[in-house]
């Protein structure tokens, strides 16, 4: 069943915590807010759906994150169209791009929109009537979205504010640290969050944070750090106690009628039909559209067509290299298929994001583990959904280089690629290899900077 009742609850949370234009966007909660709010169980349900919401808007989930984490790297690029507003998106998929692109300054914005939520719910907790278990679930929940946040921003800006804290002041003091001690935040966070949160919760309320949620990205931050040994030690966890597996199909991870499924860890929930809840996936990655005449700004490149093997069951399930269009004739385009639906509108379609799924564990635990028959049997369980022969020592390349390809093939257009390249050390090889100048970091947006008055430091790259 869908969570309806989550999806509608979204609708009125959307000003409950103010963004004002400092250079965080964390503006202090009016004093409305303040005397009134935060009082029952029922404001601080409406108040963590308000998290939930900054999960939607452009510059996160809609658009942002796909931008950081696919066109960025050698998956998709940002099509034909170079003009207007779209010239900064090339700019920012041939790292090209200024401190004042619009795109980057959207991902800054809403990220920090949704931890500004989350701080207010984590301030306000500790002194709230609630019931024990209600306040475990908000806290667990409220760590878990502002950690998912902030692995965004510190994987794309790479040194950013950490605040911790709720706002109460515009001149509250900001330190601008670097990703390494982000990151020994998420750990603590995340593993305080999966012991707060439940393994599952009743029908109804699918899309909610859990357990398994908060082990995946704590899982994946360990990775990042290099801590590979407490990765497995987590990912262990998730595999033996959580019940996620495998869906037998892969083409039944997608579309609106296979949502919230079981090898399903944690999903943008969306909601079609008017209420300003739908996702725009449709409109933006195919190539035609009864809406809009299709937009393609997130469009498969020919290499990664060309990195699926003969006889993947996933290619066509992932993208195509064609279509027929409203006259009936055959056109030529690469474009994304697993978010392909009917829109009741403009931007608006009943299409869940992904964010965690049970195969990304597997293949994360792979990774933990390094070459060995056990990581080869974690890959291969993926491999044989897919219709393809196991492989193991003898097949040529690296174990690195075989657990990077099969990540690319299973989890395209899904937001990680580029994340994986950093990962890896693979990234700025990978994409000069193409013909680019990469960067590791997007630029801090320049209005931040300048609104700082010195606090905020430009990253190298882009100085």
């Amino acid at each position: 069943m869908r969570p309806i009742h989550f999806v509608a609850l979204l609708l009125l949370v959307g000003g409950l915590s103010a963004c004002g234009e400092d250079f965080t966007m964390l503006a202090p909660p009016s004093q409305k807010n303040a005397a009134d709010f935060y009082q029952t169980p029922e404001d601080f349900q409406q108040a963590i759906f308000g998290v939930y919401d900054a999960l939607q808007q452009r510059g996160t989930f809609n658009m942002g994150y796909w931008i950081a984490g696919e066109m960025r790297s050698d998956n998709t690029d940002a099509g034909d169209d170079v003009t207007g507003l779209a010239a900064q998106l090339a700019a920012l998929d041939t790292f090209d791009e200024l401190p004042t692109n619009d795109y980057a300054l959207a991902i800054w914005a809403d990220s920090y929109r949704g931890v500004a939520r989350a701080n207010v719910i984590l301030a306000r907790l500790p002194a709230a009537d609630l019931p024990a278990d209600l306040k475990a679930q908000y806290e667990g929940e409220a760590l878990f979205l502002r950690s998912l946040f902030y692995y965004y921003l510190a994987q794309i800006f790479c040194n950013i504010p950490l605040i911790l804290d709720e706002t109460t002041t515009p001149d509250q003091p900001v330190n601008q640290v670097p990703a390494s001690e982000v990151y020994a935040q998420l750990i603590q966070d995340l593993t305080r969050a999966e012991e707060l949160l439940p393994v599952r919760y009743p029908q109804g309320q699918e899309g909610r944070a859990t357990k398994g949620a908060a082990a995946t990205l704590l899982a994946k931050v360990y990775l990042i750090v290099g801590d590979r040994g407490r990765a497995a030690i987590v990912l262990r966890r998730i595999i033996d106690n959580y019940g996620y597996q495998l869906v037998p199909d892969y083409a039944n991870l997608w579309g609106p009628e296979n949502e919230n499924n079981p090898e399903s860890i944690f999903e943008v929930q969306y909601k079609a039909g008017g209420f300003g809840e739908g996702s725009p996936f449709v409109d933006q990655f195919v190539p035609w559209s009864t809406a809009t005449g299709g937009q393609t700004g997130n469009r498969p490149t020919l290499d990664m067509q060309q990195a699926y093997e003969e006889g993947d069951l996933r290619f066509m399930i992932s993208m195509d290299t064609s279509y027929v269009d409203a006259d009936g004739e055959t056109q030529q385009a690469r474009y994304i298929k697993k978010y392909i639906s009917q829109p009741f509108a403009l931007f608006d379609a009943e299409n869940n994001f992904i964010v965690f799924r049970y195969a990304d564990v597997l293949l994360m635990l792979a990774e933990a583990l390094g070459e060995s028959p056990e990581a080869y049997a974690l890959i291969n369980q993926v491999r044989q959904r897919a219709g393809l022969p196991p492989i193991g020592p003898d097949t040529p390349g690296t174990f690195e280089d075989k657990l990077l390809h099969e990540r690319r093939v299973e989890l395209a257009f899904e937001n990680h690629r580029w994340f994986d390249l950093l990962r890896f050390g693979r990234a700025m090889d990978v994409m000069q290899a193409k013909g680019f100048r990469p960067k590791q970091c997007f630029p801090i947006p320049q209005r931040e900077i300048d609104v700082s008055h010195g606090v905020l430091q430009q990253n190298p790259e882009h100085e």
